[in-house]
């Protein structure tokens, strides 16, 4: 069970979508840092399963052939008590040669056992052989992985940067039309124009005032005259103008 895990965890890592994983993370950086971290922690933890199992393996492949090998042993010393015994038999030792027909038959006994054993672990054997395999393939992705990782590292950040810079752009964008700056200006503009358009009135009051001033001083010296020769005629020193035709 410990094994499936581990190969199960094997298999999903190796599949793992790097660059998915990290567009998601809030911070990149760190997810990627923990990562490598997660790949190197499982990649010991699948080598030392893998290891196990491998030696686990060799075991039973040493133990198969030493069953095939007493296999042989025992079919030798079969056939050599057989022999025995058929000799002595040949020479009318019937005691003798049924004892040792009795070896023989133990011998085949020991045989059928060992073989038993050698054909009961070979099915195992091919079992755990193609788990070795699969586990083999799937720490090489892993280091595949974790290598495509190592070497991405640089690339990715700088996406992650790149992305919240864009980020930033984008609140700052949206930010300004919220709070657009410029209708500050416009605000100082209009108030520029109402102190230029008081300005102006201030000016064109001024110069009304002082055409009035002109008007006034105009109206009192034709005053001035007119009571001056008005005395003068009081006084009869003048006498009104008489206007001749031929003027």
């Amino acid at each position: 069970m410990a094994k499936q895990s581990i190969f199960g965890r094997i298999a999903q890592l190796a599949k793992a979508n790097i660059n998915a994983l990290l567009d998601a993370a809030e911070d990149p950086a760190k997810m990627l840092d923990q990562m490598v971290r997660d790949y190197s922690s499982s990649i010991s933890e699948a080598e030392s399963a893998i290891s196990e199992t491998i030696g686990n393996l060799r075991l039973l492949e040493q133990d198969h052939a030493e069953d095939v090998a007493n296999a042989e042993d025992w079919g030798r010393k079969a056939v050599a008590a057989s022999r025995k015994a058929d000799e002595l038999r040949g020479g009318g030792n019937t005691g003798d040669a049924d004892k040792f027909d009795n070896l023989a038959k133990v011998a085949l006994g020991r045989q059928m056992a060992a073989e038993k054993e050698a054909t009961d672990a070979e099915p195992v054997i091919a079992s755990q052989t193609a788990v070795v395999d699969q586990l083999k393939k799937g720490l090489e992705a892993m280091k595949g992985k974790l290598g495509e990782l190592s070497s991405k590292r640089d690339q990715l950040i700088a996406r992650a940067k790149t992305a919240s810079a864009q980020t930033q752009v984008l609140d700052a964008m949206k930010s300004i039309d919220l709070l657009d700056p410029t209708s500050e200006i416009s605000r100082f503009e209009e108030k520029v124009r109402r102190e230029e358009a008081r300005v102006l009135g201030a000016q064109e009051l001024a110069a009304s005032s002082l055409d009035s001033q002109f008007e006034q001083l105009e109206a009192s010296d034709t005053a001035v005259e007119l009571d001056a020769r008005l005395a003068a005629l009081k006084a009869g020193t003048a006498a009104p103008r008489q206007v001749t035709s031929g003027e």
